[in-house]
């Protein structure tokens, strides 16, 4: 279907394939970065890194950096902390999923080290933390001075890997210890008795290898200070401002309005954006020292550094399956990487919560463990936990289907939750409201035509090549913040202005928040100004994460136009003297019998005006299907994903062409965890051996075949729209999906499990190796 402009007459655009408002701006170079900012007289700040994994600072110098040409000042933690300012805020635990009143992990579960400022003043944990700043008068002059700045050390033992700090002997990251999180959920002895008695156990340990989310724009900031009114402002890209303005001014010892964060265009986010950065406090800091606005723009090599990294999750899994393949129970032990400080509870929460789907397990046991390490912290990035949860389960259903001499499919098939017993609720207590799981599935095989894939084997082998087919399904369970808030005002000139909490980063809100306004109140998008970003403007909001941005932001636009509708038609009644009840409404008019005025008119005699707010969850999950073939040269290990399919219930899909944006950008990204992406560190020295893009692979148009994705819709009942979401859909089964399919092909040799990423070097030693053996055999 082709896609409809903004500006046909159509008035019901909620659910149509509309061109992006947001386009042109930004294809044309007319969208405006934080970098892209200025403000007169600003100044230019770089930052002083550690080098070290883990040490104690004995000395910081200053006297040559302060003196060199250009420089306004060169600031360190103990200045930072003789001001008496504050740590940014150590987030503590997030709302429970199924009580969000209640903590997802309680006092007795999350033990966070005491807070650390955001410069360092005596002890560094990870290579790359702050130790000083440098302003002066120029970004060159700034790089050059940070140069001059001699910190001392005294290198101290250093971990980085989570199992390995767990360890009795390891070095402790925090004197506290380096356990962060120990919470567990199920029923224990009913698992383990499962086990002990079933007819099939199946085991696996899986490591998901840490990444780096990699946005388009790097990290970057303005940041003022206006003595006369002792406010503070900064531009920066975020993924919610008023989440920043919070921290930041709990970090500087000032009122909550004292400090107006605005985010302008954000080119990419994932999850980095969400917490506050260190150096955000900082330039606001330096801002007020200096008297001048100061600018940041952060290079590539201080993001893989310092900016917050994803993943790093080892899981021990075991399934208890009887003769006929039916799963009996699911055990799942985790051990996620911390790194040095604890940002966000939001992973680990997620893997107790999310095992089984989208399955029948009647009984199910999650443990999880967080500990620290001397790597940069670990916090949201793009899925969130789902992909581990997915890789996991997924990979033992492809192992269960081998022990009970089933196919993969066959496996699958048996243990879907039906449709038949929807809604249905998990041994861990979430609850699937709708779906066609097995639907999905079938769909997904048709698509793939997986029936006659041998045939495509037998072609890719006579070319030399090990070809592969694989199958994942997964159901997602979007958490998130609770509360939004919108104003949305009917103006008399014949527009309708949205000022609403939850901001872009890329993902097209502009122009799917204007089809959720325009096909509530009836009226053309090109009336529709939407308005985000700036917490002077917005009230409140709890930005964008997690599938949540349709869900509770277009529920509270559908609630707050409703409430427009109610005051105009009430208005409307008396201009047109009948009585409310005989009012209708259709395409902008208010009519009664012969005679009709339009909301516009309306808005004219007197303001419309309303507001809403939200401050639950709207639990929702999507689900689907992901199916993939792939293809490896054996003499090299290559592998190359030639084919990726997927079927994805996400509700009602406000803008079908966004939907598939987002499925195809989010499998790409899945892509390039299970292929290329691998942020290492050396275990011995705790260096980051992975600083650039000549060491960190990104997925290109090379390693990505068409995908082609289906979208379905069985409408979430827990909102007006019947949103589930789709934002972190395409990233969630990828990894298992292609790990199915790699394997696949390599069953020759009789491998039976490989971990992301799935290098050329790691393939060719399982062939090898399992060569070498079978040679060895025979």
């Amino acid at each position: 279907m082709a896609a409809r402009r903004p500006g046909d007459e159509q008035r019901d655009v909620i659910g149509e394939r509309v061109l992006r408002i947001e386009d042109r701006r930004l294809l044309t170079g007319a969208g405006r970065y934080t970098a892209d900012i200025a403000m007169p007289d600003q100044a230019y700040v770089s930052f002083v890194r550690s080098q070290e994994a883990h040490a104690v600072v004995t000395s910081v110098d200053v006297t040559e950096a302060a003196s060199a040409d250009g420089v306004l000042a060169v600031l360190t933690g103990q200045d930072y902390e003789s001001d008496g300012l504050r740590t940014l805020l150590t987030p503590g635990s997030l709302p429970d999923h199924l009580e969000p009143t209640q903590p997802s992990l309680t006092s007795d579960e999350l033990f966070p080290p005491p807070p650390a400022l955001p410069i360092v003043v005596t002890r560094v944990r990870h290579v790359g933390e702050i130790v000083a700043l440098v302003v002066a008068e120029t970004a060159a002059a700034a790089v050059d001075a940070a140069e001059l700045v001699v910190v001392d050390y005294e290198t101290l033992p250093s971990v980085s890997d989570a199992r390995m700090a767990l360890a009795d002997e390891a070095p402790l990251v925090w004197d506290s210890g380096n356990l962060c999180v120990e919470a567990e959920r199920g029923d224990d002895a009913l698992v383990a008795s499962t086990l002990e008695e079933a007819a099939q156990v199946v085991r696996l340990s899986v490591h998901n290898q840490r990444v780096h989310g990699s946005p388009i724009e790097p990290r970057s900031a303005l940041a003022s200070f206006a003595a006369d009114s002792g406010r503070y402002e900064l531009y920066a890209p975020s993924q919610g401002v008023h989440r920043f303005q919070h921290a930041l001014a709990k970090a500087l010892r000032v009122e909550t309005g004292a400090v107006r964060v605005i985010t302008p265009d954000v080119g990419g986010a994932f999850g980095l954006r969400i917490p506050c950065s260190n150096e955000y406090p900082l330039l606001l800091w330096a801002a007020r020292r200096c008297g001048r606005p100061v600018k940041w723009e952060g290079t590539r090599s201080e993001g893989f550094l310092a900016d917050v990294h994803g993943r790093d999750t080892y899981c021990d899994g075991a399934l208890a399956l009887g003769d006929d393949g039916r799963i009996l129970a699911l055990q799942l032990d985790y051990i996620g990487n911390i790194g040095a400080h604890p940002l966000s509870s939001a992973v680990l929460s997620n893997l107790l919560r999310m095992a089984g789907p989208p399955y029948h397990v009647p009984a199910m046991h999650v443990r999880v463990r967080g500990a620290f390490t001397n790597t940069a912290p670990t916090s949201v990035y793009r899925g969130a936990g789902r992909p581990q949860v997915t890789y996991i389960v997924e990979r033992l259903m492809d192992l269960g289907a081998k022990a009970v001499g089933l196919d993969r499919v066959e496996i699958r098939r048996r243990n879907l939750i039906s449709s038949a017993a929807l809604p249905y609720r998990t041994r861990l207590g979430l609850t699937y409201d709708s779906g066609a799981f097995a639907d999905n599935l079938q769909k997904a095989l048709q698509v793939i035509d997986w029936d006659n894939f041998e045939a495509r084997r037998s072609d890719a082998e006579h070319r030399g090549k090990l070809a592969g087919i694989g199958i994942a399904n997964y159901v997602e369970s979007p958490g998130a913040a609770a509360y939004e808030r919108t104003d949305v005002t009917v103006r008399a000139n014949g527009t309708v202005h949205v000022v609403i909490g939850t901001q872009a980063s890329g993902q097209g809100h502009e122009t799917s928040f204007a089809q959720v306004v325009a096909g509530t109140l009836s009226v053309p998008m090109e009336a529709i100004t939407i308005e985000f970003g700036d917490s002077d403007q917005a009230e409140g909001g709890s930005g964008s994460h997690a599938d949540r941005s349709m869900r509770l932001g277009g529920t509270i636009l559908v609630r707050a136009c409703e409430d427009i509708l109610a005051q105009g038609r009430l208005r409307a009644a008396e201009c047109l003297g009948h009585n409310a009840a005989t009012i209708t409404y259709a395409a902008g008019q208010f009519a009664a019998a012969t005679r009709s005025i339009s909301l516009f008119e309306v808005a004219a005699e007197a303001p419309l005006a309303a507001t809403a707010e939200i401050s639950t969850r709207l639990h929702a999950h999507p689900n689907g299907v992901a199916a993939c073939e792939v293809e490896i040269d054996p003499e090299t290990g290559a592998l190359a994903v030639t084919r990726y399919v997927s079927v994805d219930d996400v509700g009602r899909a406000i803008n079908p062409m966004i939907v598939e944006g987002q499925l195809h950008g989010g499998a790409v990204q899945g892509i390039g965890e299970a292929v290329l992406e691998e942020v290492i560190y050396d275990p011995n020295t705790g260096q980051l051996l992975t600083g650039s893009f000549l060491d960190y692979g990104l997925p290109s148009t090379a390693e990505t075949p068409n995908l082609d994705s289906r979208v379905e819709e069985h409408l979430a009942t827990s909102n007006p729209l019947g949103v589930k979401g789709a934002g972190e859909a395409g990233i969630t089964p990828a990894a298992a999906v292609i790990v199915s399919a790699a394997v696949d092909a390599l069953r020759p040799f009789g491998v039976a499990h490989l971990d992301t990423p799935l290098s050329p070097e790691r393939i060719w030693r399982a062939i090898s190796g399992r060569q070498r053996s079978m040679s060895r055999q025979t």
